[in-house]
């Protein structure tokens, strides 16, 4: 039974049975439930209610997911899971470049939506990733993770939440290949250890930000069938801090 510490989540959709049928599921699992049949609507909720994850169909009259989604996003970092008839690639790929954090495929089962919702939300509750002092990559890049900046070329860069948890990781792992199914359990949970698609597509979005040619990209390197791997920036410190090792034992002989 749902109580007033139970985890909060806004349906949105225009259909009252599905609303219904995703009520009733998220109730026997200790949710409390608010439904919103319009974009609009939602967008309103989001801002009084402050739900702790928001269901969106894409599928919707006036005001369609997609928008919805832009204008939560405008306002709030609320995790969101698109629900789509459609199961098109298209539709994934632009809910999740628009911030969308997950996506579900109708008809799905009550249990893969409960699992879902649970993963969303316990990656938005995870401790804020600490990094003692600022990393500068080179001349072009530099990294603050404990104040949330990022500056290329001089410029600050705005990253959403799952893209700094994958950059916290490829970084911390600088020089060293991590595996697909690494980076997938660290930054999305173990469940999504092989939903390859999401990591493609956050690696993608994260290059666009960072890496000034696409095509030829300097920070984040594939290893083709493993994994990812970022620039090992580490190197010439070490080899400097060898170097000057080095001289002193030179000099003291």
């Amino acid at each position: 039974m749902a109580n007033e510490d139970s985890k909060l989540v806004l349906v949105v959709d225009d259909e009252p049975r599905m609303i219904n049928f995703i009520r009733m599921n998220l109730e026997l699992e200790n949710f409390r439930v608010v439904q919103a049949q319009d974009g609009l609507e939602a967008v309103r909720k989001v801002r009084e209610l402050l739900p702790d994850c928001v269901l969106l169909d894409v599928m919707m009259p006036d005001m369609d997911g997609f928008e919805t989604l832009r204008m939560i996003r405008e306002e709030s970092n609320v995790p969101v899971i698109m629900l789509t008839a459609k199961g098109e690639e298209d539709d994934k790929v632009r809910g999740l470049s628009l911030g969308a954090d997950d996506y579900v495929t109708k008809p799905f089962s009550p249990r893969e939506l409960v699992m879902r919702i649970k993963a969303v939300i316990r990656r938005a509750e995870l401790p804020a990733m600490v990094e003692k002092t600022p990393i500068k990559v080179d001349d072009r890049l530099s990294i603050d993770f404990n104040r949330r900046e990022v500056i290329v070329e001089g410029k600050p860069i705005k990253l959403r939440p799952t893209e700094w948890r994958l950059l916290y990781h490829l970084v911390q792992n600088a020089g060293w290949v991590v595996p697909h199914e690494t980076l997938l359990s660290k930054v999305w949970g173990w469940e999504y250890r092989d939903e390859t698609q999401y990591l493609r597509l956050y690696i993608t979005y994260l290059r666009q930000k960072i890496e000034k040619d696409l095509a030829h990209p300097q920070y984040i390197l594939t290893e083709r069938g493993t994994g990812y791997r970022f620039v090992d920036f580490r190197k010439k410190e070490r080899e400097q801090r060898e170097r000057e090792k080095q001289g002193e034992e030179l000099k003291g002989a």
